[in-house]
């Protein structure tokens, strides 16, 4: 096998991983395989990112054909119609009043870029104050130093000192007494959403830029949030937005 000294890995033991190596060769629909030929089903679709399934032809040639025609235009000042023509086609799918799309490569960057529209936006708006951000404990939004602010994973945070600062926390909804076996979403948890309108007041609404939370919290095990929880804090927010022209 190659040296594998020079590589690095992400949220990996590498000393351990490197005496005992578990190396993935290839990968088609559902399933890797291993370098023991053993067939492994892809539970996560990669990292969240394969979920059409792995080698599918028609994917592969659409690559193809775009590479050959334009493997790669700049986005400053320049740019070519399959953004413009992805960006529309991404506006019609998404419910609500979203009509603006910001690409970006990788979940930490879209958090990071999230994160600074969020507080530019305020700025621009003659509302400079506006920059504080409300995460939840954890939480994950990437490993940039925004998401990690944000995010709410002790491990991710602890060695990267005091972070962002102006960054508050709302109580994580992980509660196996309560919410062990539920069916669907659980029930138990929306009085959490209380802790938000308790950190906009401490602050003041004229200082809040963001509220980031997952509706689903992926990487710390794939807990849901309370079915209610949502619509509470949405009607937080319509008050902190109501009440200082958010």
């Amino acid at each position: 096998m190659t040296n594998m000294d020079a590589y690095w890995m992400p949220f990996t033991a590498n000393r351990q991983f490197k005496a005992n190596p578990r190396m993935l060769v290839s990968a088609k629909d559902m399933h890797f395989t291993s370098d023991d030929n053993r067939s492994i089903l892809d539970g996560t679709a990669g990292l969240w990112c394969v979920n059409a399934g792995h080698a599918r032809e028609t994917i592969a040639e659409a690559v193809k054909q775009q590479v050959l025609r334009l493997d790669y235009s700049p986005a400053f000042q320049m740019g070519h119609p399959g953004a413009f023509e992805l960006a529309e086609r991404l506006v019609k799918m998404i419910p609500g009043n979203f009509d603006r799309v910001f690409f970006t490569n990788s979940g930490s960057e879209s958090v990071e870029t999230a994160l600074k529209i969020a507080i530019a936006y305020h700025r621009v708006k003659g509302e400079g104050t506006r920059q504080r951000l409300i995460g939840r404990e954890r939480g994950y939004h990437g490993v940039g130093f925004g998401g990690i602010s944000v995010g709410g994973i002790g491990t991710n945070r602890k060695f990267f000192g005091s972070l962002l600062t102006g960054v508050d926390h709302l109580p994580h909804t992980h509660n196996l007494e309560h919410n062990a076996f539920s069916r669907k979403q659980p029930e138990w948890g929306a009085h959490l959403a209380d802790e938000l309108e308790r950190i906009v007041a401490l602050h003041d609404a004229s200082n809040i830029a963001a509220v980031i939370v997952e509706p689903v919290a992926g990487f710390y095990r794939g807990f849901d949030s309370p079915e209610r929880l949502f619509g509470a804090a949405a009607g937080d927010l319509r008050q902190v937005r109501n009440s200082a022209n958010f």
